[in-house]
Protein backbone atom coordinates (compact mmCIF):
# COMPACT_ATOMS: atom_id res chain seq x y z
CA UNK A 1 0.00 0.00 0.00
CA UNK A 2 1.29 3.47 -1.06
CA UNK A 3 2.85 5.61 1.80
CA UNK A 4 0.16 8.06 2.55
CA UNK A 5 1.20 11.53 3.76
CA UNK A 6 0.33 14.83 5.39
CA UNK A 7 1.30 18.67 4.56
CA UNK A 8 2.77 20.83 7.41
CA UNK A 9 3.09 24.73 6.29
CA UNK A 10 4.56 27.41 9.36
CA UNK A 11 4.42 31.07 8.14
CA UNK A 12 6.80 32.61 10.54
CA UNK A 13 8.19 36.06 11.11
CA UNK A 14 10.36 36.39 8.21
CA UNK A 15 9.64 32.68 6.02
CA UNK A 16 7.01 30.56 4.49
CA UNK A 17 8.09 27.23 5.29
CA UNK A 18 6.71 23.86 4.35
CA UNK A 19 7.22 20.05 4.74
CA UNK A 20 6.00 16.54 3.72
CA UNK A 21 5.27 14.41 6.69
CA UNK A 22 5.01 11.01 6.83
CA UNK A 23 2.44 9.40 9.51
CA UNK A 24 4.95 8.53 12.03
CA UNK A 25 6.04 11.99 12.06
CA UNK A 26 9.55 12.04 9.77
CA UNK A 27 10.03 14.85 7.20
CA UNK A 28 10.68 13.71 3.92
CA UNK A 29 10.98 17.02 2.19
CA UNK A 30 11.02 20.53 3.07
CA UNK A 31 11.27 23.77 1.58
CA UNK A 32 11.08 27.94 2.37
CA UNK A 33 10.70 31.04 0.55
CA UNK A 34 11.29 34.50 2.63
CA UNK A 35 8.55 37.05 2.84
CA UNK A 36 8.88 40.81 2.67
CA UNK A 37 8.90 42.89 6.00
CA UNK A 38 8.38 46.66 5.69
CA UNK A 39 8.72 48.99 8.25
CA UNK A 40 7.00 52.32 7.73
CA UNK A 41 7.26 54.41 11.06
CA UNK A 42 9.15 53.03 14.13
CA UNK A 43 7.46 50.08 15.62
CA UNK A 44 5.42 50.10 12.77
CA UNK A 45 5.91 46.08 11.07
CA UNK A 46 3.54 45.21 7.98
CA UNK A 47 3.60 42.23 5.76
CA UNK A 48 1.16 41.60 2.76
CA UNK A 49 -0.84 38.55 3.23
CA UNK A 50 -0.87 38.08 -1.16
CA UNK A 51 2.20 37.23 -0.75
CA UNK A 52 2.36 34.88 2.06
CA UNK A 53 -0.55 32.87 0.28
CA UNK A 54 1.44 32.70 -2.74
CA UNK A 55 5.02 32.00 -0.59
CA UNK A 56 2.58 29.02 0.71
CA UNK A 57 1.83 27.96 -2.87
CA UNK A 58 5.51 27.77 -3.51
CA UNK A 59 6.51 25.94 -0.93
CA UNK A 60 3.34 23.58 -0.97
CA UNK A 61 4.29 22.42 -4.35
CA UNK A 62 7.58 21.57 -4.12
CA UNK A 63 7.82 19.56 -0.96
CA UNK A 64 4.72 17.40 -2.85
CA UNK A 65 6.69 17.29 -6.49
CA UNK A 66 7.94 13.98 -5.59
CA UNK A 67 4.60 11.79 -4.94
CA UNK A 68 0.99 11.52 -6.28
CA UNK A 69 -1.54 13.92 -5.51
CA UNK A 70 -3.36 11.01 -3.92
CA UNK A 71 -0.97 9.89 -1.37
CA UNK A 72 -1.63 13.50 0.27
CA UNK A 73 -3.94 13.17 2.96
CA UNK A 74 -4.30 16.51 4.83
CA UNK A 75 -2.67 19.84 4.96
CA UNK A 76 -2.65 22.20 8.26
CA UNK A 77 -1.08 25.77 8.46
CA UNK A 78 -0.01 27.78 11.74
CA UNK A 79 1.41 31.62 11.23
CA UNK A 80 3.02 34.35 13.62
CA UNK A 81 -0.10 36.01 15.37
CA UNK A 82 -0.63 38.79 12.75
CA UNK A 83 -3.53 40.90 11.89
CA UNK A 84 -5.15 40.41 8.24
CA UNK A 85 -7.67 43.26 7.24
CA UNK A 86 -9.81 42.57 4.21
CA UNK A 87 -12.70 44.62 2.70
CA UNK A 88 -16.80 42.73 1.72
CA UNK A 89 -15.04 41.54 -1.13
CA UNK A 90 -11.67 39.51 0.67
CA UNK A 91 -9.52 42.12 -1.00
CA UNK A 92 -6.80 43.67 1.65
CA UNK A 93 -7.01 46.99 2.80
CA UNK A 94 -3.76 49.10 3.77
CA UNK A 95 -2.94 49.27 7.31
CA UNK A 96 -0.38 51.77 6.86
CA UNK A 97 -0.67 55.50 6.61
CA UNK A 98 0.62 55.12 3.15
CA UNK A 99 -2.48 53.50 2.17
CA UNK A 100 -0.77 50.73 0.10
CA UNK A 101 -3.54 47.67 -0.23
CA UNK A 102 -0.80 45.23 -0.42
CA UNK A 103 0.24 45.89 3.30
CA UNK A 104 -2.51 44.81 5.47
CA UNK A 105 -0.82 42.70 7.80
CA UNK A 106 -0.15 44.37 10.90
CA UNK A 107 2.31 42.15 12.01
CA UNK A 108 2.60 40.09 15.49
CA UNK A 109 5.93 42.15 16.91
CA UNK A 110 4.37 45.62 15.45
CA UNK A 111 4.39 47.90 18.94
CA UNK A 112 2.43 50.65 17.57
CA UNK A 113 -0.35 50.23 19.63
CA UNK A 114 1.25 50.70 23.01
CA UNK A 115 -1.10 53.69 24.12
CA UNK A 116 -4.19 51.83 23.01
CA UNK A 117 -3.22 48.36 25.12
CA UNK A 118 -2.52 50.74 28.14
CA UNK A 119 -5.49 52.70 27.84
CA UNK A 120 -7.42 48.73 27.77
CA UNK A 121 -5.47 47.51 30.56
CA UNK A 122 -6.61 50.52 32.58
CA UNK A 123 -10.20 49.69 32.03
CA UNK A 124 -9.38 46.90 34.70
CA UNK A 125 -12.01 44.56 32.27
CA UNK A 126 -12.93 40.68 33.21
CA UNK A 127 -11.60 39.23 30.14
CA UNK A 128 -8.13 40.58 31.62
CA UNK A 129 -8.03 37.86 34.09
CA UNK A 130 -7.14 35.57 31.00
CA UNK A 131 -4.35 37.54 29.80
CA UNK A 132 -1.90 38.08 33.46
CA UNK A 133 -4.06 41.00 33.99
CA UNK A 134 -2.29 43.43 31.58
CA UNK A 135 -3.31 43.53 27.74
CA UNK A 136 -0.16 42.95 25.29
CA UNK A 137 0.22 45.53 22.12
CA UNK A 138 0.73 41.96 20.50
CA UNK A 139 -2.78 41.16 20.90
CA UNK A 140 -4.95 42.21 18.30
CA UNK A 141 -7.59 44.33 20.77
CA UNK A 142 -5.65 47.04 20.70
CA UNK A 143 -3.87 46.53 17.12
CA UNK A 144 -7.77 47.16 16.22
CA UNK A 145 -8.67 50.38 18.28
CA UNK A 146 -5.72 51.66 16.69
CA UNK A 147 -6.92 51.09 13.23
CA UNK A 148 -10.11 52.57 14.16
CA UNK A 149 -8.29 55.49 15.96
CA UNK A 150 -5.60 56.44 13.13
CA UNK A 151 -6.89 54.71 9.44
CA UNK A 152 -10.33 55.33 10.21
CA UNK A 153 -11.63 56.26 6.47
CA UNK A 154 -8.97 54.50 4.75
CA UNK A 155 -8.84 51.09 6.34
CA UNK A 156 -11.31 50.67 9.17
CA UNK A 157 -14.34 51.95 7.50
CA UNK A 158 -13.68 49.24 4.45
CA UNK A 159 -12.72 45.87 6.48
CA UNK A 160 -15.25 43.53 6.59
CA UNK A 161 -12.93 40.68 7.75
CA UNK A 162 -10.27 40.83 10.36
CA UNK A 163 -8.36 37.74 10.43
CA UNK A 164 -5.46 36.12 12.79
CA UNK A 165 -3.30 35.13 9.95
CA UNK A 166 -3.37 31.38 10.60
CA UNK A 167 -7.35 31.84 10.20
CA UNK A 168 -6.69 34.01 6.91
CA UNK A 169 -4.24 31.00 5.55
CA UNK A 170 -7.32 28.52 6.44
CA UNK A 171 -9.94 30.64 4.83
CA UNK A 172 -7.45 30.94 2.06
CA UNK A 173 -7.35 27.20 1.76
CA UNK A 174 -11.18 26.09 2.23
CA UNK A 175 -13.51 29.31 1.77
CA UNK A 176 -14.61 29.01 5.78
CA UNK A 177 -14.78 31.76 7.49
CA UNK A 178 -14.76 29.55 10.87
CA UNK A 179 -11.73 30.37 13.21
CA UNK A 180 -9.01 28.14 15.32
CA UNK A 181 -9.89 28.47 19.39
CA UNK A 182 -6.19 28.90 19.25
CA UNK A 183 -6.42 32.43 17.65
CA UNK A 184 -9.45 33.76 18.96
CA UNK A 185 -8.99 32.30 22.34
CA UNK A 186 -5.56 33.71 22.89
CA UNK A 187 -5.58 37.33 20.90
CA UNK A 188 -9.32 38.08 20.97
CA UNK A 189 -10.40 37.73 24.72
CA UNK A 190 -12.84 34.95 23.35
CA UNK A 191 -13.62 32.33 26.10
CA UNK A 192 -15.51 29.17 25.17
CA UNK A 193 -18.05 28.01 26.20
CA UNK A 194 -19.48 31.62 26.57
CA UNK A 195 -17.70 33.22 23.58
CA UNK A 196 -17.28 36.82 22.84
CA UNK A 197 -17.89 39.46 25.84
CA UNK A 198 -19.98 42.19 24.28
CA UNK A 199 -18.97 44.72 27.52
CA UNK A 200 -15.41 44.18 26.91
CA UNK A 201 -15.55 45.70 23.47
CA UNK A 202 -18.38 48.57 23.74
CA UNK A 203 -15.77 49.79 26.77
CA UNK A 204 -12.87 49.87 24.65
CA UNK A 205 -14.75 51.63 22.22
CA UNK A 206 -15.27 49.33 19.77
CA UNK A 207 -18.98 48.47 19.67
CA UNK A 208 -19.61 48.54 15.73
CA UNK A 209 -17.33 44.76 16.00
CA UNK A 210 -20.74 43.47 17.82
CA UNK A 211 -22.86 43.80 14.47
CA UNK A 212 -24.07 40.52 12.85
CA UNK A 213 -22.82 38.33 15.52
CA UNK A 214 -19.20 39.30 15.54
CA UNK A 215 -19.12 38.48 11.99
CA UNK A 216 -15.88 40.93 11.42
CA UNK A 217 -13.98 39.22 14.21
CA UNK A 218 -15.30 35.65 14.00
CA UNK A 219 -18.84 34.02 14.32
CA UNK A 220 -18.01 30.48 13.98
CA UNK A 221 -15.44 28.85 16.43
CA UNK A 222 -13.59 25.10 16.54
CA UNK A 223 -10.81 23.16 18.10
CA UNK A 224 -7.53 23.37 16.22
CA UNK A 225 -7.07 20.22 14.03
CA UNK A 226 -11.01 20.08 13.05
CA UNK A 227 -11.67 19.58 9.64
CA UNK A 228 -12.68 22.94 7.66
CA UNK A 229 -15.72 22.86 5.06
CA UNK A 230 -14.93 20.33 2.38
CA UNK A 231 -11.45 20.24 2.59
CA UNK A 232 -9.81 22.15 -0.24
CA UNK A 233 -11.20 24.42 -2.80
CA UNK A 234 -10.73 23.66 -6.91
CA UNK A 235 -9.23 26.97 -6.72
CA UNK A 236 -6.94 26.68 -3.44
CA UNK A 237 -6.23 23.11 -4.63
CA UNK A 238 -4.75 24.05 -8.02
CA UNK A 239 -2.79 27.30 -6.63
CA UNK A 240 -0.79 24.64 -3.94
CA UNK A 241 -0.85 21.71 -6.19
CA UNK A 242 -2.93 18.84 -4.91
CA UNK A 243 -6.23 17.65 -4.88
CA UNK A 244 -9.51 19.08 -4.71
CA UNK A 245 -11.31 18.46 -1.27
CA UNK A 246 -8.00 16.99 0.45
CA UNK A 247 -8.72 17.58 4.53
CA UNK A 248 -7.58 20.75 5.82
CA UNK A 249 -7.17 20.97 10.06
CA UNK A 250 -8.24 24.26 11.72
CA UNK A 251 -5.22 26.17 12.28
CA UNK A 252 -3.20 27.10 15.11
CA UNK A 253 -0.90 30.06 15.81
CA UNK A 254 3.13 29.35 15.35
CA UNK A 255 4.35 28.56 18.53
CA UNK A 256 1.41 26.13 19.48
CA UNK A 257 2.24 24.24 16.47
CA UNK A 258 5.81 23.71 18.21
CA UNK A 259 4.10 22.54 21.11
CA UNK A 260 1.66 19.96 19.30
CA UNK A 261 5.15 18.83 17.49
CA UNK A 262 7.07 18.33 21.02
CA UNK A 263 5.27 18.14 23.61
CA UNK A 264 2.95 14.58 23.42
CA UNK A 265 6.28 12.71 22.66
CA UNK A 266 7.12 9.24 24.32
CA UNK A 267 9.50 9.60 26.94
CA UNK A 268 9.70 5.84 27.92
CA UNK A 269 13.22 4.97 28.33
CA UNK A 270 15.08 8.31 28.40
CA UNK A 271 15.55 8.32 32.44
CA UNK A 272 13.76 11.76 33.06
CA UNK A 273 11.58 12.75 35.84
CA UNK A 274 8.49 12.93 33.57
CA UNK A 275 9.03 9.56 32.47
CA UNK A 276 5.10 7.75 33.66
CA UNK A 277 3.63 11.30 34.04
CA UNK A 278 1.08 13.47 32.29
CA UNK A 279 1.59 16.12 29.67
CA UNK A 280 1.40 18.68 32.19
CA UNK A 281 5.01 18.32 33.94
CA UNK A 282 6.18 19.36 30.68
CA UNK A 283 6.94 22.43 29.31
CA UNK A 284 7.00 23.39 25.50
CA UNK A 285 9.64 26.11 24.73
CA UNK A 286 8.99 27.41 20.85
CA UNK A 287 12.25 29.40 20.72
CA UNK A 288 12.84 31.38 17.32
CA UNK A 289 12.50 35.50 16.66
CA UNK A 290 10.67 34.94 19.96
CA UNK A 291 10.01 32.59 22.52
CA UNK A 292 6.85 30.77 23.67
CA UNK A 293 6.84 29.17 27.18
CA UNK A 294 3.55 26.76 26.78
CA UNK A 295 2.38 24.26 29.91
CA UNK A 296 -1.31 22.81 30.06
CA UNK A 297 -3.24 21.93 32.82
CA UNK A 298 -6.33 19.98 33.77
CA UNK A 299 -7.94 22.78 35.74
CA UNK A 300 -7.69 26.52 35.07
CA UNK A 301 -4.61 28.07 36.60
CA UNK A 302 -4.28 32.09 36.82
CA UNK A 303 -0.98 33.29 36.17
CA UNK A 304 0.20 36.96 36.69
CA UNK A 305 1.87 38.05 34.01
CA UNK A 306 1.75 34.65 32.04
CA UNK A 307 -1.92 34.66 29.11
CA UNK A 308 -4.14 31.82 30.19
CA UNK A 309 -5.79 29.64 31.20
CA UNK A 310 -7.12 29.02 27.60
CA UNK A 311 -9.55 26.28 27.79
CA UNK A 312 -8.87 24.13 24.35
CA UNK A 313 -6.63 26.47 22.80
CA UNK A 314 -3.76 24.10 21.98
CA UNK A 315 -4.45 20.30 23.28
CA UNK A 316 -8.62 19.85 23.17
CA UNK A 317 -9.81 19.84 26.30
CA UNK A 318 -6.71 20.93 28.75
CA UNK A 319 -5.59 24.47 30.04
CA UNK A 320 -3.20 26.37 28.50
CA UNK A 321 -1.08 28.93 30.15
CA UNK A 322 1.25 30.81 28.29
CA UNK A 323 4.65 32.91 28.98
CA UNK A 324 6.96 34.41 26.60
CA UNK A 325 10.43 36.54 25.59
CA UNK A 326 9.59 38.96 23.04
CA UNK A 327 13.03 38.94 21.46
CA UNK A 328 14.89 35.87 21.39
CA UNK A 329 17.04 34.82 18.96
CA UNK A 330 16.24 38.68 17.27
CA UNK A 331 18.09 39.92 20.36
CA UNK A 332 21.03 37.74 20.01
CA UNK A 333 21.69 38.74 16.69
CA UNK A 334 20.59 42.54 17.83
CA UNK A 335 23.73 42.27 20.28
CA UNK A 336 26.25 40.39 17.86
CA UNK A 337 25.64 42.19 15.15
CA UNK A 338 26.24 45.50 16.86
CA UNK A 339 29.06 44.65 18.79
CA UNK A 340 32.38 46.66 17.27
CA UNK A 341 33.94 43.46 16.62
CA UNK A 342 31.21 41.90 14.45
CA UNK A 343 33.82 42.48 11.45
CA UNK A 344 36.56 40.89 12.96
CA UNK A 345 33.93 38.29 13.71
CA UNK A 346 32.60 37.26 10.36
CA UNK A 347 36.43 37.80 9.06
CA UNK A 348 37.06 34.74 11.45
CA UNK A 349 34.02 32.64 10.25
CA UNK A 350 34.75 33.49 6.46
CA UNK A 351 37.88 31.93 6.90
CA UNK A 352 37.10 28.59 8.86
CA UNK A 353 33.73 27.56 8.09
CA UNK A 354 35.11 25.50 5.41
CA UNK A 355 37.16 23.48 8.10
CA UNK A 356 34.21 23.30 10.76
CA UNK A 357 31.19 23.59 8.85
CA UNK A 358 30.29 26.24 11.01
CA UNK A 359 27.67 29.87 11.28
CA UNK A 360 27.97 32.79 13.29
CA UNK A 361 27.25 31.12 16.75
CA UNK A 362 29.05 27.75 15.87
CA UNK A 363 32.28 30.07 15.61
CA UNK A 364 31.22 31.91 18.96
CA UNK A 365 30.75 28.42 20.83
CA UNK A 366 34.04 27.21 19.64
CA UNK A 367 35.68 30.63 20.89
CA UNK A 368 34.73 31.08 24.20
CA UNK A 369 35.19 26.97 24.82
CA UNK A 370 38.55 27.75 23.95
CA UNK A 371 38.42 31.23 26.41
CA UNK A 372 36.87 28.85 29.12
CA UNK A 373 39.64 25.79 28.30
CA UNK A 374 39.27 22.62 29.20
CA UNK A 375 39.66 23.01 33.37
CA UNK A 376 36.68 25.05 33.50
CA UNK A 377 32.39 25.29 32.41
CA UNK A 378 31.89 27.92 29.50
CA UNK A 379 29.33 29.30 31.64
CA UNK A 380 31.32 30.64 34.58
CA UNK A 381 32.88 33.31 31.97
CA UNK A 382 29.45 35.27 32.43
CA UNK A 383 30.44 35.77 36.24
CA UNK A 384 31.49 39.47 35.95
CA UNK A 385 28.70 40.55 33.11
CA UNK A 386 25.18 40.34 33.38
CA UNK A 387 22.38 41.66 31.14
CA UNK A 388 18.62 41.96 31.53
CA UNK A 389 17.31 40.77 28.02
CA UNK A 390 14.14 43.08 27.82
CA UNK A 391 15.21 45.14 25.07
CA UNK A 392 11.76 44.77 23.65
CA UNK A 393 9.70 44.77 26.38
CA UNK A 394 8.62 42.00 29.27
CA UNK A 395 5.96 39.70 28.11
CA UNK A 396 6.08 37.61 30.94
CA UNK A 397 5.69 37.37 33.80
CA UNK A 398 5.85 40.79 34.22
CA UNK A 399 3.88 42.16 31.11
CA UNK A 400 5.32 44.95 31.02
CA UNK A 401 6.13 46.27 27.90
CA UNK A 402 7.54 49.54 28.70
CA UNK A 403 10.84 47.85 30.47
CA UNK A 404 13.96 47.89 28.48
CA UNK A 405 17.46 46.16 28.27
CA UNK A 406 20.19 46.83 30.26
CA UNK A 407 24.09 45.24 30.55
CA UNK A 408 26.28 45.77 33.47
CA UNK A 409 30.25 44.30 33.39
CA UNK A 410 31.18 46.33 30.34
CA UNK A 411 34.80 47.59 29.63
CA UNK A 412 36.32 49.91 27.08
CA UNK A 413 37.62 47.02 25.49
CA UNK A 414 35.99 45.90 22.25
CA UNK A 415 38.27 42.44 21.07
CA UNK A 416 36.21 39.42 19.86
CA UNK A 417 36.66 38.18 23.17
CA UNK A 418 34.42 40.96 24.89
CA UNK A 419 31.93 39.93 21.83
CA UNK A 420 31.98 36.51 23.03
CA UNK A 421 31.23 37.33 26.63
CA UNK A 422 28.76 39.46 25.64
CA UNK A 423 26.95 36.74 23.87
CA UNK A 424 27.15 34.90 26.72
CA UNK A 425 25.59 37.10 29.08
CA UNK A 426 22.85 37.43 26.52
CA UNK A 427 22.26 33.49 26.07
CA UNK A 428 21.99 33.30 30.16
CA UNK A 429 20.20 35.87 30.68
CA UNK A 430 17.40 34.11 28.61
CA UNK A 431 17.83 31.20 30.11
CA UNK A 432 16.84 33.23 33.75
CA UNK A 433 14.18 34.39 31.68
CA UNK A 434 12.90 31.19 31.55
CA UNK A 435 13.58 30.45 35.20
CA UNK A 436 11.53 33.45 36.15
CA UNK A 437 8.64 32.53 34.42
CA UNK A 438 8.95 28.86 35.53
CA UNK A 439 8.64 30.28 38.89
CA UNK A 440 5.67 32.30 37.85
CA UNK A 441 4.13 29.09 37.07
CA UNK A 442 5.05 27.12 40.11
CA UNK A 443 4.00 29.30 42.61
CA UNK A 444 0.13 29.31 40.55
CA UNK A 445 0.37 25.66 40.56
CA UNK A 446 2.21 24.08 37.75
CA UNK A 447 4.06 20.96 38.76
CA UNK A 448 7.01 21.22 35.59
CA UNK A 449 9.45 18.99 35.80
CA UNK A 450 11.36 18.83 31.77
CA UNK A 451 11.45 21.39 28.83
CA UNK A 452 10.90 20.62 25.67
CA UNK A 453 12.95 22.91 23.38
CA UNK A 454 12.33 23.39 19.32
CA UNK A 455 12.98 26.25 17.13
CA UNK A 456 15.66 27.86 15.55
CA UNK A 457 17.57 28.32 18.87
CA UNK A 458 17.32 24.96 19.83
CA UNK A 459 19.97 24.42 16.81
CA UNK A 460 22.62 26.15 19.01
CA UNK A 461 24.11 23.75 21.73
CA UNK A 462 25.25 26.53 23.63
CA UNK A 463 21.68 27.77 24.38
CA UNK A 464 20.24 24.51 25.06
CA UNK A 465 23.04 23.47 27.44
CA UNK A 466 22.46 26.79 29.33
CA UNK A 467 18.72 26.34 29.38
CA UNK A 468 19.24 23.47 31.03
CA UNK A 469 21.79 24.63 33.70
CA UNK A 470 20.10 27.45 34.56
CA UNK A 471 16.99 26.53 35.30
CA UNK A 472 18.11 23.10 36.59
CA UNK A 473 15.68 21.00 34.36
CA UNK A 474 16.67 18.70 31.97
CA UNK A 475 15.67 19.49 27.82
CA UNK A 476 14.41 17.10 25.69
CA UNK A 477 14.93 17.90 22.21
CA UNK A 478 12.80 16.23 19.54
CA UNK A 479 14.13 13.76 16.40
CA UNK A 480 12.89 15.96 13.92
CA UNK A 481 14.16 19.52 14.36
CA UNK A 482 11.44 21.23 12.79
CA UNK A 483 8.62 20.36 15.33
CA UNK A 484 6.79 23.24 14.24
CA UNK A 485 6.01 21.85 10.78
CA UNK A 486 5.36 18.33 12.66
CA UNK A 487 2.70 20.42 14.72
CA UNK A 488 1.60 21.78 11.54
CA UNK A 489 1.32 18.04 9.93
CA UNK A 490 -0.98 16.95 12.98
CA UNK A 491 -3.86 19.50 12.40
CA UNK A 492 -3.44 17.57 8.52
CA UNK A 493 -3.81 14.19 10.20
CA UNK A 494 -6.51 14.81 12.61
CA UNK A 495 -8.61 16.51 9.86
CA UNK A 496 -8.17 13.99 7.64
CA UNK A 497 -9.65 11.29 10.17
CA UNK A 498 -6.45 9.00 9.67
CA UNK A 499 -6.16 9.64 13.82
CA UNK A 500 -9.31 9.68 16.01
CA UNK A 501 -7.93 13.16 18.01
CA UNK A 502 -5.50 15.72 18.23
CA UNK A 503 -3.41 13.89 21.16
CA UNK A 504 -3.12 10.72 19.25
CA UNK A 505 -2.00 12.45 16.18
CA UNK A 506 0.59 13.73 18.79
CA UNK A 507 1.47 10.55 20.06
CA UNK A 508 1.89 8.92 16.79
CA UNK A 509 3.90 11.87 15.79
CA UNK A 510 6.45 13.88 18.03
CA UNK A 511 9.42 11.84 18.65
CA UNK A 512 12.28 12.34 21.59
CA UNK A 513 15.71 13.06 19.60
CA UNK A 514 17.78 13.46 22.61
CA UNK A 515 17.77 14.60 25.90
CA UNK A 516 20.39 17.49 27.39
CA UNK A 517 21.13 17.23 31.54
CA UNK A 518 21.79 20.07 33.26
CA UNK A 519 24.96 20.60 34.68
CA UNK A 520 24.77 20.15 38.89
CA UNK A 521 27.83 21.78 39.94
CA UNK A 522 26.96 24.91 38.09
CA UNK A 523 23.95 25.17 40.51
CA UNK A 524 25.52 27.41 43.04
CA UNK A 525 26.54 29.86 39.99
CA UNK A 526 23.12 30.18 38.69
CA UNK A 527 21.44 30.86 41.46
CA UNK A 528 23.94 33.46 42.39
CA UNK A 529 23.20 34.28 38.69
CA UNK A 530 20.02 34.68 39.26
CA UNK A 531 20.11 37.01 41.94
CA UNK A 532 21.84 39.21 40.25
CA UNK A 533 19.48 39.24 37.40
CA UNK A 534 16.88 39.82 39.60
CA UNK A 535 18.63 42.80 41.39
CA UNK A 536 18.72 44.20 37.35
CA UNK A 537 15.08 44.60 37.13
CA UNK A 538 14.84 46.31 40.71
CA UNK A 539 17.09 49.29 39.62
CA UNK A 540 15.66 49.35 36.81
CA UNK A 541 12.52 49.91 38.26
CA UNK A 542 13.99 52.76 40.56
CA UNK A 543 15.82 54.44 37.79
CA UNK A 544 12.53 54.38 36.15
CA UNK A 545 10.24 55.82 39.12
CA UNK A 546 13.38 58.52 39.96
CA UNK A 547 13.02 59.69 36.11
CA UNK A 548 9.18 60.08 36.60
CA UNK A 549 9.59 62.69 39.65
Amino acid sequence: MAEVYYVGVDVGTASVRAALVTRDGLLKTTAEEPITIWKPQPEHYVQSSTEIWQKCCTVVKEVTSGVHRSQVRGIGFDATCSLVVLDKNFQPVPVTQEDDPQKNVVMWMDHRAAEQAARITNSGHRVLSRVGGVMSQEMQPPKLLWLKENLKESCWDKAAHFFDLADYLSWKATGSITRSLCTLVCKWTYCPPDGWDSSFWTSIGLEDLLENNFSKIGSMTCPPGSPLAEGLTPEAAADLGLNPATAVGASLIDAHAGGLGVIGADVQGFNLPGEGLPITSRMAMICGTSTCHMAVSERPLFVPGVWGPYLSAMVPGLWLNEGGQSATGRLIDHIVEGHAAYSQLQEQVNQRVPFIGANTYTYLNSHLALMANSHSAVDLLGSSLHVWPDFHGNRSPLADPALKGMVTGLSLSQTLDDLALLYLGTVQALALGTRHILEAMKEAGHDIGTLFLCGGLSKNPLFVQIQANATGLPVVLPNQTEAVLVGAAVLGACASRDCRSIQEAMENMAKVGRVVQPDQELQNFYERKYKVFLQLFSHQREYQALMKH
